[in-house]
């Protein structure tokens, strides 16, 4: 259904692919994600195993080399590699470059879950748009692409972002009671303006701003995700939600439609979380334990 400003309003979901018969964990996709640092170890941790469990067949984290192991041992599903540190503990030149390597054997890049900012985040977010492969960026991810002059413009792959309205506001120098006021609206208007300045060949750019609502949209189409309920405001849901937006992609669907299915899960494990639990008692691990149940409602 399109409404008068060109707007396609999607109702149903998308489905996962289905899993072959002869399939392998090869087969499923391998997500990397990156982040991490002293203070925020179990957030790349959290996005890894929310990939996992939203069905990627592998997932890595990469990490800073002075927490790479403890986050690693949050998530033993998961691989891991270091990226190069100076004697401060920051990330060095090198982690670039060792990000870059790492992508390599990755099919969809989740960047941003506990990071951190600074020049070389900074740098490695660059990297990461400039490169071909399906990227999610969330959290620092985020912040670290605000201060990118004209990051619009050296996109060259399909981008999901996520921001909440903070993150957003940081992005479009909106305040962010504007954005509330008018939250479907400003996503669209962004995710059209950010797409018509990307390079031919760039691929999709999805907007999912996360909130009462979630919006999803590429500028042309646009989902408001129903589920989810207050519990789910507490540290960590947001990088449960990036990895089951990398899972989703991972499993060979197309940005919005992965970033459409991965709220609606998402927010249906919060609401399963919530009746067991109640909203105030709930973290990011309790969202995890339940996107299982919530995934198998919608296959």
């Amino acid at each position: 259904m399109s409404d008068g400003d060109g707007i396609e309003r999607i109702e149903h979901l998308a489905k996962l692919p289905p899993r072959r018969i002869d399939g392998h964990k090869g087969s499923y996709g391998h997500v990397l994600v990156v982040g991490g640092s002293r203070g925020m170890i179990g957030a790349p941790a959290l996005a890894a195993a929310a990939a996992l469990r939203g069905g990627a067949g592998l997932a890595t984290i990469a990490a800073p080399e002075v927490v790479q192991l403890f986050s690693a041992s949050l998530c033993p599903c998961a691989t891991s590699v270091p990226l190069s540190c100076g004697s401060d503990g920051q990330l060095a030149k090198a982690a670039v470059r060792e990000f870059a390597e790492a992508a390599k054997a990755a099919t969809v890049l989740a960047v941003g879950p506990g990071m951190g900012a600074g020049r070389r985040q900074q740098d490695l977010v660059l990297a990461a748009i400039e490169q071909d492969k399906p990227l999610v960026l969330d959290a620092d991810g985020l912040n670290n692409l605000s201060k990118i002059d004209a990051w619009p413009l050296r996109r060259r792959c399909p981008l999901v972002l996520t921001p909440h309205p903070g993150e957003f506001a940081r992005l479009t120098a909106k305040p962010i009671p504007e954005i509330q006021s008018a939250r479907e609206a400003t996503a669209v208007a962004a995710a059209r303006q950010w797409s018509a300045s990307a390079p031919a060949g760039a691929g999709p750019l999805v907007l999912l701003l996360k909130g009462a609502g979630t919006v999803t949209t590429d500028g042309r189409r646009v989902r408001i995700n129903a589920t989810g309920n207050p519990g789910m405001a507490t540290g960590g849901t947001g990088d449960v939600l990036t990895g089951l937006v990398a899972a989703m992609m991972a499993q060979a669907m197309e940005p919005f439609d992965a970033a459409a299915l991965a709220a609606h899960v998402h927010g249906r494990a919060g609401d399963l979380a919530a009746a067991d639990l109640s909203e105030p008692a709930m973290i990011a691990t309790d969202l995890l334990e339940r996107v299982p149940k919530a995934l198998r409602e919608v296959l």
